[in-house]
């Protein structure tokens, strides 16, 4: 039936259609914010109970004032490819969240993950053209509670990663060995902890460039195109700082607390101006990504 047959015999059909695409984008992403409840349920309360750091709030700040910086712009009606991913991701939440339907349960963080992903692409659809999606979409990522998750999974690696090239650098002036995540330096043995992995070096890293590249421009393509040379400045930040104190704790001079957390954060802004650096570089045209 085309358009024209279905306007003549069904008129209230088309005026519904009319008001659904021309509905406020606050109407569609309180609905969609109303469906995925349980897990921002789940969020906050496992952000509450010290399971997880609360960067995540961070994230949401980040995405909320992004919305607000381009209310004045927000698309009448809604991109339909980008509303169709998020609906059937806001339904795939869901379903992985209770296990009904056709998909098992899944943990609440995989089902999170998912519900977050669906609620950016539902800001997506009504964010204007100029916004980059990637930037968006790993924000959204970055607001979900996984510090501790990472940390379980991804920690002892990068540990171990840090170690060995902290004992390349170390040896020009100490006798070192490693075994796993701890280096033995001069006889004395210094554990790389889960704290010196690097995981929130990582977090804000990440979140940086997330909103270095939103507030600049950054278009996609270029976008995803520097994710490599931000997991290096990262990489490389966590491997000095760990250095460093590796080789003062191994001379004898080993740092008091407020020297330990204050380099700690002089790198972090280092790591995290050399991002911004990295991010305001080069060209900045706009695409779909």
């Amino acid at each position: 039936m085309s358009l024209a047959v279905l306007a003549q015999t069904h008129p209230r059909v088309i005026d519904w259609g009319i008001r659904l695409d021309r509905a406020p984008a606050a109407g569609w992403l309180a609905l969609q914010a109303g469906a995925l409840m349980p897990h921002w349920i789940w969020m906050a309360r496992r952000m509450h109970d010290g399971s997880d750091d609360p960067l995540g709030l961070l994230a949401l700040a980040a995405l909320a004032m992004l919305v607000w910086s381009v209310r004045s712009e927000l698309r009448p009606a809604p991109r339909l490819g980008w509303l169709a991913i998020a609906s059937f991701g806001t339904l795939s939440a869901a379903l992985l969240r209770t296990g009904l339907g056709p998909l098992p349960a899944m943990p609440p963080l995989v089902a999170a993950l998912l519900a977050v992903l669906a609620m950016a692409c539902g800001l997506l659809a009504f964010l204007p053209r100029r916004v980059a999606g990637l930037p968006v979409a790993l924000l959204a990522l970055l607001a979900l509670p996984l510090l501790s998750s990472l940390q379980f999974y991804a920690g002892y690696p990068l540990r171990v990663i840090t170690a060995e090239a902290s004992r390349w650098l170390l040896m020009t002036g100490f006798s070192v060995a490693r075994e796993g995540s701890s280096l033995l330096v001069d006889g004395q043995l210094v554990i790389v902890d889960a704290p010196c992995s690097g995981v929130q070096m990582a977090w804000f890293g990440y979140f940086t460039a997330c909103v270095v590249a939103l507030w600049s421009g950054r278009d996609g393509r270029s976008f995803l195109a520097r994710l490599p040379a931000i997991g290096l400045l990262v990489l490389g930040g966590n491997i000095v700082r760990n250095s460093v104190l590796v080789a003062l704790e191994a001379a004898g001079h080993v740092p008091p607390a407020w020297l330990h957390d204050g380099f700690g954060l002089v790198l972090l802004a280092l790591v995290c101006g050399g991002i911004a650096r990295v991010m305001t570089t080069g060209g900045r045209r706009v695409d779909a990504l």
